[in-house]
């Protein structure tokens, strides 16, 4: 299997459930203003949108969104639990907690991280919004160790890719999210204890990140 990824990016997510699955993989780093891949790849040859993350099988099977892909990983090994059975609740609990994350805080940091295209309204408006999504994210977590209960999935991989938008030191150097958790205990809690796994200090080294705990 090949990743195509961007350092920091939502591929960061499927990076981590690679390693958590201890999957065999070739990395591939896009650039992502030529959208060129450092094996020579334009990502537009691969993807119609140019974009990561990217996971293509050895078959030469593509997939593009990193909802989907994370549930197809998980279920390579599914005694790993990361992803509950195909069809039990607990699995449409989890594809619910994959689309929140999707539409509502991924998409969310957009006009954020484009700041300039978005313009003023945009970014007015967005932060607030993303701000009490994260809040509600606290209180689920309040009473809980992971998004789904007692297990770590692959959604805790996609929030952790998420929450490094906002606070992460690394991020605010290229972008200005300025998303705080100040008062997000139970956030920075979580946040803490997904940090320590293995399979995400691997990856963020493998991308040449900062190890930093959410700033307060």
């Amino acid at each position: 299997m090949k990743l195509y990824y961007l350092p920091g990016a939502c591929s960061l997510s499927p990076h981590i459930v690679l390693n958590e699955l201890g999957l065999d993989v070739t990395l591939v780093k896009v650039d992502y203003k030529t959208h060129t891949a450092e094996d020579g790849t334009n990502v537009f040859e691969l993807s119609p949108f140019g974009y990561v993350p990217l996971l293509v099988l050895d078959d030469g099977t593509r997939l593009r969104e990193g909802p989907a892909i994370v549930q197809y990983l998980a279920d390579l090994k599914p005694a790993l639990a990361l992803a509950p059975e195909n069809g039990t609740i607990a699995r449409y609990r989890l594809q619910e907690w994959l689309n929140f994350l999707s539409t509502e805080i991924h998409k969310g940091f957009i006009p954020l991280l484009y700041a300039v295209l978005a313009g003023k309204y945009g970014t007015a408006s967005a932060k607030p919004k993303l701000e009490r999504r994260f809040e509600w994210i606290n209180e689920q977590l309040a009473t809980r160790e992971f998004l789904m209960g007692d297990t770590y999935t692959v959604a805790d991989a996609y929030l952790f890719a998420l929450t490094q938008w906002g606070q992460a030191s690394w991020m605010k150097s290229v972008y200005k999210a300025d998303i705080h958790f100040d008062a997000l205990t139970h956030l920075q809690r979580w946040y803490t204890s997904v940090l320590e796994r293995p399979a995400v200090r691997k990856a963020l080294e493998a991308e040449g990140l900062a190890l930093a705990a959410v700033n307060a």
